[in-house]
């Protein structure tokens, strides 16, 4: 795990950057990245480079990614499955099976909502990234999927991390997803 929360961004770049020559050419000037951590600071530290890894893929996928540009569609879309793919690894190598679980179920949620217009993603972000692999957010996920209320999620998240932190974490989040 990356000492500091410098090396999260650096260890997402240069991995990608080293996978790639597309996606090292895909990096924005290091003056340009904006190195702001969203929902990682509401979890665990452990699950940090983990959980920023697969929001920079999100973004590549629906917003303003921090390190990438998204100037070519088709290899933002690639560039967005392999950190969706390589954070899911990271957080997979801590054994907690139901951590996997629960961000498996965060994409597809996003997914669903982005699919449907239906409203922002912001509450099952903070939730999942506030209660990873606890086992605790089906019944608030099935709320806002099949309901459409992200009131469950927004409860968990608070009770876990705070109001403060979850709304500087959805405020963030709505500047780069609108």
């Amino acid at each position: 795990m990356p000492a500091s929360v410098s090396d999260v961004w650096e260890t997402i770049a240069d991995e990608a950057a080293a996978e790639s020559g597309l996606w090292a050419q895909a990096l924005l000037p290091a003056g340009a990245r904006e190195l702001d951590p969203v929902f990682s600071p509401l979890g665990e530290p452990r699950f940090a480079l983990g959980l920023e890894t697969i929001y920079e893929g999100y973004l590549l996928h629906y917003g303003r990614p921090r390190l990438f540009t998204r100037s070519d569609r088709d290899n933002a879309l690639l560039l967005g499955d392999y950190l969706y793919a390589h954070g899911l690894v990271r957080i997979a190598s801590f054994h907690k099976v139901g951590a996997v679980a629960d961000l498996a179920e965060l994409i597809s949620v996003c997914a669903q909502l982005r699919a449907e217009d239906s409203g922002s993603d912001g509450p099952v972000w903070a939730a999942t990234a506030a209660l990873l692999g606890q086992g605790r957010l089906a019944e608030a996920r099935d709320a806002l999927r099949l309901g459409g209320d992200p009131g469950p999620l927004v409860g968990l998240a608070v009770e876990s991390a705070g109001a403060e932190r979850v709304d500087e974490a959805l405020a963030s989040h709505h500047l780069r997803v609108g």
